[in-house]
């Protein structure tokens, strides 16, 4: 078993609430300066509302984690801390939401048409949420550590289940199969659970030529897509995997479990409300039962996803040394 070397990186329970902290300030004197003078500088609450109040909001939001960090870094992490410093990741995962999905909207305008103008400002201010959801995460991990008495390097280097990371990798499969047979049948000529015109899910006013052409010939690309999720799910849950890059797994599975999982739920919630009939609104030309059972999926494809992730986390972890 290797052992981590000490390292400003390899140091982070030691400096990690600090780091909280001064982002914590900057991010809410960055929204209370939008918030009086204007320009928003890509600040939304929620990822959505923006204009003064929000970003008020905001200011006054990270305000108070600023304290909490404060706090946590005053006197012993206790319970109600170190779920308040998890709220704080969610809140910030939430104002950077978009930029876990940056990657897919530069893919998307590489193959597509028709997409809005990229607002830089906001990309970067999403991507300084994304940064402050890391750091807050490491900060809630920390104190988590302190209050059980575990060692705050490495935890104590729990095992995975035997088993675990095998179950977890199966139902992220599974769960992305009726999405990838589905599109891929629409693109072979099939049309059920299609209730539109045209190409079923390639639409031509934003699928770009080389996307269509590709669909004209039986291959969707978001198809593809999904089986590189598939691949993802594996690798991080078989011996193989052990093989590639960590950093580079662990960052596209929680990445993807992060931004796949909400949409999932939405998705879902959205096709069973269409699906019962509580509401007309829906996608239009899917039958509902396409929108719960194939997008839908994506939900459990990210809680899958993230289990895969946290067990492979687990199982590659290299020995602190200091415990």
């Amino acid at each position: 078993m290797t052992t981590l070397k000490p390292g400003f990186l390899a140091d982070w329970p030691a400096w990690a609430t600090r780091a909280a902290l001064g982002w914590s300030l900057l991010y809410a004197a960055g929204a209370a300066l939008a918030a009086a003078t204007g320009p928003a500088y890509g600040y939304a609450l929620l990822g959505k509302g923006t204009g003064p109040g929000f970003e008020a909001a905001a200011a006054g939001l990270y305000g108070a984690a600023a304290v909490l960090a404060y706090a946590l870094l005053r006197g012993p992490a206790g319970r109600g801390r170190t779920a308040g410093a998890w709220a704080v990741a969610g809140l910030c995962v939430t104002s950077g939401f978009a930029f876990l999905l940056s990657p897919v909207w530069l893919l998307a305008t590489f193959l597509s048409r028709g997409q809005d103008p990229m607002d830089w400002a906001a990309w970067a201010n999403q991507g300084a949420a994304v940064l402050g959801a890391a750091l807050w995460g490491c900060a809630a991990l920390a104190g988590r550590r302190a209050r059980l008495g575990s060692c705050a390097y490495c935890g104590g280097r729990a095992a995975a289940v035997p088993g675990e990371a095998g179950r977890a990798g199966l139902v992220a499969v599974a769960a992305l199969v009726p999405y990838t047979a589905l599109k891929t049948a629409w693109a072979l000529g099939l049309t059920f659970g299609y209730t539109g015109g045209g190409r079923p899910g390639a639409d031509p006013r934003y699928t770009s030529d080389a996307g269509l052409w590709l669909y004209d010939h039986g291959v969707d690309v978001t198809a593809v897509l999904a089986v590189l999720g598939m691949l993802l799910a594996l690798a991080l849950t078989r011996p193989w995997g052990r093989r590639l890059p960590r950093p580079l797994l662990l960052g596209l599975g929680w990445a993807g479990a992060g931004a796949l999982a909400p949409f999932g739920v939405l998705l879902a919630v959205l096709g069973v409300l269409a699906w019962t009939g509580v509401t007309e609104a829906g996608l239009a030309g899917h039958a509902p039962w396409v929108v719960v059972v194939a997008y839908g999926g994506f939900s459990l494809f990210g809680l899958a996803l993230a289990r895969a992730a946290l067990v492979h986390q687990r199982a590659t972890r290299r020995a602190c040394g200091r415990c």
